[in-house]
């Protein structure tokens, strides 16, 4: 079986890859994950973030560009949760997270730029699967990410 440690990927398959800048923190309790990509563009609102951990993850991660905003968290302890009970593999966000030792608590990977106690904005504005830009990577829907310790690599395909 393939190791699926970032590090090992860009050493097998660095030409098919993006790395992600290393200005993410980990939150989760699982630091090694990784899947198929399903995304959310939304700005200090995370009513999007909210409908997608809702329903069922199927092992995917779920990438939410924030717009990289430090003012307000886009997930919290009660969303964590309802991810890992709905399968989500993973959540990584271009923005804040707070509740970090519920999120601690929880089985699934979450990797933020920092946190921040103040809860979003809910007005129900936002995209899904569109393909996002940032720290130097284009994110397609149902394109595949890893992350580990080491950091966030994304490809096109699933790689095996």
């Amino acid at each position: 079986m393939m190791s699926t440690k970032t590090a090992d990927l860009c050493d097998e398959f660095d030409n098919e890859l993006q790395v992600l800048e290393p200005i993410f923190s980990d939150f989760g309790g699982v630091l090694e994950f990784g899947g198929p990509v399903h995304t959310v563009k939304a700005f200090e609102d995370n009513t999007f973030v909210r409908a997608a951990v809702e329903s069922p993850g199927n092992g995917r991660v779920l990438i939410v560009d924030g717009g990289g905003s430090l003012r307000c968290a886009m997930l919290g302890g009660n969303l964590a949760v309802l991810a890992e009970q709905n399968g989500w593999n993973g959540v990584i966000i271009n923005g804040c997270v707070r509740d970090t030792a519920e999120i601690e608590d929880t089985a699934i990977g979450v990797k933020a730029l920092a946190t921040n106690p103040r809860r979003s904005l809910k007005k129900g504005v936002g995209e899904t699967d569109v393909a996002v830009q940032f720290a130097s990577a284009t994110i397609k829907p149902d394109s595949f990410v890893y992350a580990d310790e080491d950091g966030i690599v994304v490809s096109e395909r699933k790689l095996d």
